[in-house]
C-alpha cells in the first residue's frame, strides 16, 4: 500500500492531537497495473478493509476511526469504480485526479502546458458529475505538474467553468494542507479557487493526505483560518457518506484545546 504505518499508528497520533476521529482514505486498487505503484493491488483490498476494522475496534472510545477511500477518477473505468465502491461500507470517498502518473500523462500529452492544465480542471468536473465521489480531493495539483507554467490568472476562466459545473452537482471540494510540501508550496487549491469555491456555495472538506503517522491533522489551524479567510463558516465530515457540516469557529476552538495539538 502507498502509505507507511498502520492504520492503528495513525490513530494514535490522531487521539494524541486532541482529534476526535479519523477517516482512512487510502489510494484505489486499479485493475491491470495502474499506476500500481502508488496504490494497493487489487488482492489486498480486503486486508485493507479489515485493518481499518480493526483500528476502529482497537480504539473505539477514544478516536472515531472510518473506513474511506482515495479512488482515482479516470475516464473508462466509472463502472469499474462503482462496482468497487459498491463493496465495502465506505464513509467517504475521495476522488482524484492524478496528472504525474504515466497512464494520465500518455493519455492526455500536450505540449501545450496551458491546455494540460485546461483539461485537468475540465476532468475535475467530469469527476463530479459522476456522482461517484463525496469530496474532489486537492484540486489544483496539476500546478506541481506543469510548475514552471503555472500561472493561474492565464487559465482562471476555464477554473470557474469547471467550478460552476462542480457546484451544480453538489460534490465538495477539498482543502489538501500537504500542499505546502510540493513544488508549488502552497495548500490546495490556492486561495484565489478556495474564495471561487467558497462564492459557488462549493462545501469543503479538510485532509493532511498524511503518508506518514506523524502528519496526521498536518496544518489543519492553518488551514481552517485559511478557509474563513477565503470565506468559508463551515467544514463539511461525511460519514456513512452523508454530509455533515461543523462551524469552522467550533473546529478551531476544538483544536486550539486540544492536549498536544
Amino acid at each position: 500500500m502507498h502509505a507507511d504505518g498502520l492504520p492503528t499508528e495513525y490513530a494514535a497520533v490522531a487521539w494524541q492531537r486532541g482529534l476526535k476521529g479519523l477517516i482512512v482514505t487510502c489510494h484505489n486498487p486499479m485493475p491491470d497495473g495502474f499506476s500500481s505503484h502508488v496504490r494497493m493491488r487489487e488482492d489486498q483490498f480486503g486486508e485493507y478493509v479489515a485493518m481499518i476494522e480493526g483500528a476502529r475496534n482497537e480504539w473505539a472510545g477514544r478516536i472515531d476511526v472510518r473506513l474511506g477511500i482515495e479512488a482515482d477518477y479516470f475516464e473508462g473505468y466509472e463502472d469499474y469504480l462503482q462496482q468497487q465502491l459498491d463493496s465495502a461500507p465506505f464513509h467517504f470517498v475521495l476522488g482524484s485526479i492524478h496528472p504525474q502518473i504515466a497512464e494520465y500523462r500518455q493519455r492526455y500529452q500536450t505540449d501545450d502546458p496551458f491546455e494540460y492544465q485546461r483539461n485537468y480542471f475540465r476532468l475535475l468536473a467530469k469527476a463530479a458529475e459522476t456522482k461517484l465521489f463525496d469530496s474532489i480531493s486537492h484540486p489544483d495539483f496539476v500546478k506541481n505538474v506543469t510548475p514552471k507554467d503555472w500561472n493561474p490568472a492565464a487559465i482562471m476562466g476555464d477554473i470557474c467553468g469547471a467550478l460552476d459545473r462542480i457546484a451544480a452537482t453538489g460534490t465538495a471540494m477539498e482543502l489538501n494542507t500537504s500542499g505546502v510540501n510540493k513544488t508549488v508550496a502552497e495548500m490546495n487549491p490556492f486561495p484565489e479557487m478556495l474564495r471561487e469555491m467558497s462564492h459557488r456555495g462549493i462545501p469543503v472538506t479538510l485532509g493532511a493526505d498524511a503518508h506518514l503517522p506523524s502528519r496526521v491533522g498536518d496544518g489543519y489551524l492553518v488551514g481552517l483560518n485559511l478557509l474563513q479567510d477565503c470565506g468559508y463558516k463551515h467544514l463539511s465530515l461525511f460519514l456513512d457518506r452523508q454530509r455533515t457540516e461543523i462551524p469552522i469557529d467550533l473546529a478551531i476552538s476544538s483544536l486550539k484545546n486540544a492536549r498536544t495539538f
